[in-house]
């Protein structure tokens, strides 16, 4: 059986290290805990791995969160996945930081990278993990806090956050189609 997880982000020293850039974060630490490595192939940065009997394909798209959809469309074809084995790796400001969601499907929620999805492949179904950044941000100022860094604070506890979401990936995996919802509670 092969997955196909996609961490979102944008590409360029500039959005390092961002909130936006949580997708990217989580599947660096999963990748280097797996100790494989991503090379750079069409719409992105690709690493593969096996877990027990599965197949993976973690992918970090090149094409900005915006328009992430070309790039899970072209490597959904491309490997024959499912889009139930789909994973998609994404920043949430309606949850607290930290905390972790899967869902089998839903909405975008107003997220531009996940409607660009939803549009490339036809279809909501297909499964994200939502990783909290909360929301402590001004009125108005939404963008600049998405696309800013974490809080000292925030830094402190974010490898223990990581660690719990690559947790859920592998639980992800490992738990087949009928993976509906989860919550993680890592705090």
């Amino acid at each position: 059986m092969k997955y196909l997880i996609v961490g979102l982000g944008n590409i360029g020293e500039e959005y390092a290290g961002t909130r936006h850039n949580i997708g990217f974060m989580i599947l660096d630490a999963f990748a280097k805990a797996s100790n494989i490595s991503f090379a750079t192939d069409r719409y992105g940065d690709v690493a593969r791995m096996r877990l027990k009997n599965k197949q993976l394909v973690l992918l970090k798209p090149s094409t900005y969160m915006n328009l992430s959809g070309n790039a899970v469309r072209y490597w959904k074809e491309k490997e024959g996945i499912d889009v139930d084995h789909i994973l998609v790796l994404v920043d949430d400001i309606a949850l607290p930081f930290g905390a972790i969601r899967i869902k089998g499907n839903g909405s975008d929620a107003g997220h531009n990278g996940l409607k660009n999805i939803a549009a490339m492949l036809g279809s909501q179904a297909y499964p994200r993990l939502r990783f909290g950044i909360g929301n402590d941000y001004p009125r108005g100022a939404q963008i600049e806090y998405v696309l800013g860094r974490f809080t000292p604070e925030q830094r402190t506890e974010l490898p223990a956050r990581i660690e719990v979401a690559c947790e859920a990936i592998k639980a992800f995996c490992l738990s087949g189609i009928g993976f509906a919802m989860c919550n993680f509670n890592n705090k």
